[in-house]
Parts: structure tokens; sequence; C-alpha cells
């Protein structure tokens, strides 16, 4: 049966790489989607990120708001165009990654992929089970909701895309209640938010950048269902980027109540009149953000293990993401976003420079044994170099030492205005189409 003909109210997920993936989700579909993982809980204490990116040199609140709509709009354009190649071969993201690098090198992002997924899954556990502490108190420990959480992860990955249509029909409205009802409530009490500067405009858009091209990897994984581009694109951009941009405002001010505290950037909202109902609302829904990371992480291992049933997989991520949860080390968030700033901002400009720019869309072979393409690895590796050249995000103190001793040795100055996600991305976008237009003209 082809997916033409697929009930778009019973459809779902292939179990296995061989079959077709049905084309059932529209523009509402994907708008609310991703709407909703633009709306989180983490985001609210990752604020701080935001508006005081450097340390000690805080933005306006003008400058962070603005950061975060650049940032946003940069961000999920190319979350947006990492997407549609999905649409067009109806194939996952790192399975795409078999006709940039060829089979064997895929591999290699793909165990990046599956890591990083792993590390969004557990703080999004982490983020659960820490907001339900928030509104109900100690009496329930953290563990026994991180475990709540997983299994309803779990849960929500056997019927990925009924999950997907569950979000839009019942859970989005919700959220878009409890954050009007929220927002009056924290603006109306926040004292006047003065002073700051404009000197840490530039990485608090790199900040932003990563907070959503972290999405990337697994753009593909839901936009192969989509029945258009535009579509895909749509639900991206516009859905994505609203709800980022009001969260990361909502975090402002809630910080603004908290004396700055990432700590205790929940206590306002739990404070606010039936706060802890509409705050309950918005942990419940935190649980489609750990459903996103453990679906994404299965299609990932399955361009490893191409006919393994992805139910038994989603099973077993989940489980090992519980686990992880348990343990998680939040300190390590601002860091863990620049690595896979670093890490994929580059990989996305050669992909999109190669399938949209030189003819990829025609050639891309994602077979099993696609033959390995060596050299679209050296822009790849140029662009991740250029972003820890340029950045001036604080990270592990042994890594920032490393790389200001390359910056020394080069002779390079950092500058206010520089972004590290735009240098990267342009570097490994340049080198991609050097290295490609020769070979492409060859071929004609």
């Amino acid at each position: 049966m082809t997916s033409a003909l697929v009930d778009p109210a019973r459809a779902e997920v292939p179990l296995t790489l061989d079959e077709e993936a049905p084309k059932t989700l529209g523009l509402l579909d994907q708008s609310a989607f991703w709407a909703n993982l633009g709306v989180s809980l983490l985001g609210f204490a990752g604020a701080l990120f935001l508006l005081d990116p450097l340390g000690g040199r805080p933005l306006t609140f003008a400058g962070a708001v603005l950061a975060a709509v650049v940032g946003s709009l940069i961000g999920t354009a190319m979350v947006g165009l990492a997407a549609i190649p999905g649409v067009r071969t109806g194939r996952p993201a790192m399975v795409l990654l078999r006709g940039l690098f060829g089979a064997r090198l895929s591999y290699v992002p793909t165990v990046l992929n599956i890591v990083q997924m792993l590390g969004w899954g557990a703080y999004e556990l982490w983020v659960v089970a820490s907001g339900a502490q928030a509104v109900f108190g100690s009496a329930v420990p953290y563990g026994v909701w991180a475990v709540l959480a997983g299994v309803v992860t779990i849960a929500l990955t056997i019927r990925p895309l009924g999950s997907l249509r569950l979000l839009r029909r019942y859970v989005t409205a919700g959220v878009v209640i409890a954050m009007i009802w929220l927002s009056v409530a924290l603006f109306r009490r926040a004292p006047a938010i003065e002073g700051g500067s404009w000197d840490a405009f530039a990485p608090a858009v790199d900040y932003v950048i990563a907070l959503s091209v972290s999405w990337v990897p697994m753009a593909a994984d839901y936009a192969r269902h989509s029945r258009s581009s535009r579509a895909a694109f749509g639900g991206v951009v516009g859905g994505y980027t609203i709800a980022q941009v009001a969260c990361l405002a909502l975090g402002i001010v809630a910080l603004a109540l908290v004396g700055n505290d990432s700590l205790k950037v929940w206590d306002p909202f739990v404070a606010a009149p039936l706060g802890a109902l509409f705050f309950g609302i918005l942990v419940l829904r935190e649980v489609d953000q750990s459903f996103a990371n453990v679906y994404s992480t299965t299609v990932s291992i399955q361009n490893l293990a191409p006919r393994l049933d992805r139910r038994v997989i989603s099973v077993a991520v989940g489980v090992i993401t519980t686990v992880i949860a348990l343990f998680a080390d939040v300190n390590s968030y601002g860091a863990f976003l620049a690595v896979i700033g670093a890490v994929f901002v580059p990989m996305f400009a050669v992909l999109a420079v190669d399938y949209f720019l030189l003819g990829g869309s025609t050639r891309w072979d994602t077979a099993e044994n696609a033959p390995s393409r060596w050299l679209m690895t050296v822009p790849w590796i140029l662009g991740f170099f250029a972003y820890w050249t340029v950045t001036a995000t604080p990270t592990v103190p042994w890594w920032d030492h490393l790389w200001q001793n390359v910056r020394s040795a080069v002779g390079f100055s950092h500058q206010p205005w520089m972004n590290a996600a735009l240098a990267a991305f342009l570097v490994a976008a340049l080198i991609t189409l050097l290295t490609g237009l020769p070979r492409r003209g060859r071929a004609r």
C-alpha cells in the first residue's frame, strides 16, 4: 500500500527502515509539534545564558530579546532547511547523511547524535522530575518522578505519529493558555529590568542558535512524514521561533524576580495565582521533549541497524535515558550546548550547500552500501575549528585554555561583534562550495 492510501488518522511510523514512511503531517500538525518543543522549562532557567553568556556582563533586556529573535530565526531556518531532504526522500536524518558522507562515514555523526540525544533526553527527564517537585513538594522523591516520566516517554515513542496528533489536538491549547496566564502574572510583578550593555550580543545569539540548531540532526526524522516541504519548513520556523522567544523572554522576567538565581527560576511560576495548575501543565507537556529525543535516538540507531524493530530500540533507549537522568549533572548544560553548536552547525552547512547548491538532491545515494565521501569531512572539521577559534563563550577550563593557545598561536583576537556559529557555518559552506564546484563542472 502506498503512503497516499494510508488513513492519516491511523498511520504510524514503520517498524524498520525497509518500509515506506507515510506522509500524513500537515502544517498545523508540525507547527503545533515544534511550538511545544519551543516551550521548555529548561529554557526558563537557560534564559540566564542568554542574558549573561559571558558571565558578569549582562545584556540589556531589549538586547536579550533581540538576540533571542535573531538567534531563533537563524537556528530554525537551519532546522527547517535540514527538514526538506527528509520530506523529499522519506529518509530520517542520520540515514540522509549516507548521501552526504557515505554509509560508513555517516556512522560518525550518527554516534555523536546518539550521544547528544541521550544527554538531551536525560536533561528533559530531570526537568520533568524537578518541575513536578516544584509543584508538589519533595514528599515524592526525585527518582520516582524521573522514572514515571521515563515510562510515559517510552509509551509515547511506541506510536510516534499518534503522539504528534495527540499533542496537536489537546496539549497545544493547554500550553498556550498556560503561557499567557503565567506571562501576565509574572510581568505584573516583575521589577523594571534596567542596566546592562550590548557587549555580549553576539555570544547571546550563539547561545540561541545552539539552542535551536540542536534539533537539526533530528528534523528529518519528523519531516519525512510531512505532506510538503513548505509545511515542514513553515512548521519549524513559525512554531518553534514564536514559542522559543516567548519562553526565553518569560524566563528573563522570572530571573528578575529571583535575583538571577537560575536554581529558583521556577518559584515565581508556582507562586503566581493558579500558578501550580498552569505550571503543572507545562511540566506535563515537557515529556514531549524527552519523547522527541528518545524517538530520534531510536531512528538514529536504525541507521546502524536498519532492520531492528524501532519499538525494541525505543524501550531500551528509554530505559538508558531514565538511568542517566537519575545521575544527570545539569551544571554542564551551557558547555553541552556549545559543543552541539560546534559539531552540528558546520555539518548542516556542508549538507545544505551540497544538497541544495551542488546537486545533491539528484545524486545522493542513501543506500546501505553508499560509497564514502571523505572530502566532505574536510569542511565539516574546518568549520568545527572555526567555531572554537571565534567563540568567546566559556565552557570547560582546560578546553577554553586549549583554544586560547590556538588563538595566540595564529594571532587571532576575538571582537565583540564576532559570532562563532555564523563563522563556522560560513567557513564550512564556503569550503564545501569551493571544493564542490570543480567536481560538479567535471561531472557535467
